[in-house]
């Protein structure tokens, strides 16, 4: 076992899946809300369906996205999207940016909000455990990050297991005996809301290329992309069949998750969940912030400069967390409610579109160039 984490095979397999669903866990999909929102609301089966189409697109733009990465050693954003889309790049810096502080707003409010509920502790704690936390991560760099992100995603695993077996094991008296949502229910919408779940998910990919470096061909790109598509919702998954099982209260949760839990009396569990999601948090914030720090690298590098000390690193990160903070007064339901559907949209035009049509042309016409 031991000799398998240390081998390539995990890096190409494993590392990239486990960094995109860590990234991916923190705030909403942590909480629950992200998945009362986005399946859960549409019944047992609609979410289900629902999950089938986040799936098939997050692989499929994984794979692409890997690929591209790998033809053109576009391993941060800037570079990726001047291949992609040439002077338009720029489009995806400027969405990328209102994203990352739109992800830190969910995840402060979300930490504000738990720390206050579990603790007692002001909303101002849980900021500056965040702030301190993302500092301290990103300064020691990528190789530190890959590796947290990838045994934190194990950890996850064990958590959300425990906890759907724990919410399966009630006899539904915690939760009103509600059986509006357990029944194999399909509500309409279940399509849209899943193809927008995978869209605004995607939009961090290009964020994450640092795991792809080690990519040596097209058919290891496609398993790796296939394999974290899978690795990414599992946790989703779990989530669902949990959320499903409480009844139809659920829906009206800021943390579904928690208010689960509390139910349900399960105070052992909420003290691991909640150190769990703070770790979280802190993961999604840096394994973010690690691309961006890339994309200023990889330009000063061409500029024929520096790249960024640990210090600076460290002062981007906590900047970046201060601006967020604002915008989390919006409170966490408001913010995965409305922007995260209105992001969705803008990254369909900037990047997956771009993708699926001038991305596979490129990778077709580089194929052709290179067999003949």
């Amino acid at each position: 076992m031991l000799d398998f984490l240390k081998s390539r095979a995990f890096r190409i397999y494993v590392v990239p899946g486990a960094v995109f669903q860590s990234v991916m866990v923190g705030g909403g999909y942590g909480t629950g809300r992200e998945i009362v929102e986005y399946f859960t609301a549409y019944g047992f089966l609609g979410g289900l369906l629902g999950m089938l189409v986040s799936y098939l697109l997050l692989a499929t733009i994984l794979v692409l996205t890997f690929e591209f990465a790998r033809t053109y050693k576009a391993f941060d954003y800037r570079h990726f999207f001047k291949g992609l889309l040439g002077r338009a790049w720029i489009s995806y810096e400027v969405l990328i940016i209102l994203q990352f502080l739109l992800v830190l707003a969910v995840l402060a409010s979300a930490a504000g909000n738990i720390l206050n509920d579990t603790l007692n502790l002001p909303y101002v704690a849980g900021l500056l455990l965040m702030l301190l936390s993302v500092g301290a991560l990103t300064f020691f760099g990528q190789s530190l990050i890959s590796k947290v992100l990838t045994a934190w995603s194990f950890l996850l695993y064990i958590v959300f297991v425990v906890f759907l077996v724990a919410v399966l094991r009630d006899d539904g008296a915690s939760f009103g005996h509600s059986e509006q949502l357990r029944e194999f229910s399909v509500r309409d919408g279940w399509l849209t809301s899943g193809f927008k779940y995978a869209l605004y998910n995607l939009a961090v990919l290009p964020l994450l290329l640092y795991t792809a470096r080690d990519f040596k061909s097209r058919a290891e790109t496609v398993r790796s992309g296939a394999i974290a598509g899978a690795i990414a919702l599992l946790p989703a998954l779990l989530f669902h069949i949990a959320l499903v099982h409480a009844g139809s209260s659920v829906l009206e949760q800021a943390i579904p998750a928690y208010w689960v839990m509390s139910q349900m009396g399960l105070t052992g569990l909420i003290v691991v969940y909640t150190a769990m999601l703070f770790g979280t948090f802190i993961e999604t914030g840096a394994g973010m912030l690690q691309g961006i720090n890339d994309r200023i690298d990889g330009y000063l590098l061409e500029v024929n400069k520096s790249p960024l000390t640990r210090a600076w690193r460290a002062i981007i990160a906590m900047l970046a967390i201060l601006v967020s903070a604002g915008l989390s007064l919006l409170g966490i339901t408001q913010l995965i409610a409305h922007g995260y559907g209105t992001m969705a949209w803008l990254f369909l035009l900037v990047y997956v579109l771009p993708l699926l049509t001038i991305g596979v042309l490129k990778l077709r016409q580089h194929r052709a160039a290179t067999d003949s």
